[in-house]
């Protein structure tokens, strides 16, 4: 592992010696390295050196098969050689100004100055490349940390988290993935300066909140927004569900249960961001009766809030989309405790389409009962309801169910152009098909006949 990495980046090595330069390993690659957790699929190695910019430009230019030079103001200059890429900055002491989203720059000729400034002692380790051996560099203690399983940070928190805020975010992260116990300062810098994240562009806050969600199980960094306050600044709809606690009427905590429910699916973006919204209608659309608490109406509510704080936090059109019509759906196997009848399941599958198999096993995870009986009830429905739709999909095409008349069918046979009357028409066809399934082309056309015959009047252009 360790071995071919330093095969690709020999290239370099010799490049910046002959230069007169030093270049180095740093950050998540020398930490992963350490832990035995590189990837040879990793794309991005990422290095530092005391040359300028301008140097490696053109120190790496003559070996490099591609360059990007997107980055290079900020002393970063991007290049791939043998298909691996690499990012190069020049050594930099950098911080935030207090009302701007962007960084000042400035570079340094000390590695130790470079580390210094970086999120976390674990990460504020490199591996010097030039030279007559490679060496370990680690003046914050982050090797021992790693092993200790501390999250700390090469400086005071609060300096740290004042010049980049994105840090209390990739606080969460780390401490989720490599199971790290945060130190004091860190959790009390969160807390100080959590509304200082908005000075962070949503796009970044995105990306740093997706990375969070897709690991194996994300509940410790989820809790730690929570507790720290975070989750108020970008996310406010996932503190509130704390508020759902109802110890009168024995109703239990959407927030635990939401966290349950995202631990409990599979480390899909669009899955875990459904299941982290899937109850946020409720507050909402909370009642208190004489038979308890209920939330009617919270699935289409919740939908409508998902959307929106998605588009707040720049997610593609696709992502949002997908997530708020799994949050709009979460409820629909329950509605069907009679049983599955073809049209249910028909329904059930044009609706969800693509999102099948992702709204089933947000179904199941949804259920975090403690009740054993229960939790084998729901899942023996589920297992009935991906039968029917087997046997169904033998018969019909159910993944893309659609009138048995087409648009010029039905003009040809109502004798009209384009216009609302076909679309109106076209529903009603929907219906039959989704009801009664495939009922062959003549039977259609009669009821076509007849359902222009009666239709309300209204309809009439």
């Amino acid at each position: 592992m360790i071995e071919n990495l330093q095969r690709e980046v020999e290239p370099l090595k010799d490049a910046f010696e002959k230069a007169g330069k030093r270049l180095y390993l740093v950050g998540g690659v020398v930490r992963d390295l350490l832990l035995g957790v590189f990837e040879e699929g990793d794309t991005d190695i990422d290095l530092t050196t005391d040359a300028t910019p301008d140097d490696i430009e053109d120190i790496v230019g003559p070996i490099s098969d591609a360059i990007w030079l997107v980055g290079k103001r900020f002393g970063t200059v991007a290049l791939e050689i043998s298909r691996r890429k690499f990012e190069i900055t020049t050594h930099r002491a950098e911080s935030y100004d207090l009302s701007s989203r962007k960084p000042l720059v400035k570079f340094s000729t000390s590695i130790e100055e470079d580390l210094s400034r970086r999120d976390f002692t674990i990460n504020a380790m490199a591996i010097e490349l030039t030279g007559s051996a490679s060496k370990l560099i680690d003046p914050f203690g982050g090797l021992h940390d790693l092993m200790g399983h501390k999250l700390a940070t090469p400086g005071d928190a609060a300096d740290s988290f004042s010049d980049d805020p994105l840090r209390m975010l990739r606080a969460a992260r780390f401490m989720t993935r490599f199971t790290l116990d945060p130190e004091k300062d860190v959790v009390d810098a969160a807390l100080e300066l959590r509304e200082r994240l908005q000075v962070v562009s949503p796009e970044r806050i995105r990306e740093e909140l997706s990375k969070l969600l897709v690991l194996p199980d994300p509940s410790v960094g989820l809790w730690f927004l929570v507790d720290t306050g975070l989750f108020d600044i970008f996310l406010p709809e996932i503190p509130a569900l704390a508020l759902e606690q109802d110890p009168i009427h024995r109703h239990k905590d959407v927030l635990a249960h939401t966290i349950a429910v995202v631990s409990k699916t599979s480390p899909d973006l669009i899955l875990r961001l459904a299941a982290l919204l899937h109850d946020i209608g409720k507050p909402r659309t909370r009642e208190i009766g004489s038979a308890g608490v209920s939330f009617h109406f919270h699935d289409v509510v919740g939908a409508r809030m998902a959307r929106k704080r998605l588009q707040a936090l720049r997610f593609s059109t696709q992502e949002i989309e997908s997530v708020s019509k799994l949050v709009e759906l979460h409820l629909r196997f329950h509605t069907y405790k009679a049983g599955w009848n073809d049209r249910a399941v028909r329904r059930y599958v044009r609706d969800a389409g693509s999102l099948l198999e992702q709204l089933n096993e947000l179904t199941l995870a949804d259920v975090t009962t403690r009740d054993q009986a229960k939790v084998r009830f729901f899942h023996e429905k589920m297992t009935e309801l991906k039968e029917r739709i087997q046997i169904l999909s033998e018969q019909e095409e159910l993944a893309s169910i659609r009138p048995e008349l087409d648009g010029n069918e039905v003009m040809a046979i109502l004798d009209v152009g384009p216009s609302k009357d076909v679309g109106d028409a076209m529903d009603y066809l929907l219906e039959i098909r989704l009801d009664e399934g495939l009922i062959g082309k003549d039977e259609v056309t009669k009821r076509l006949l007849k359902w222009w015959r009666v239709r309300p009047i209204s309809s009439v252009r």
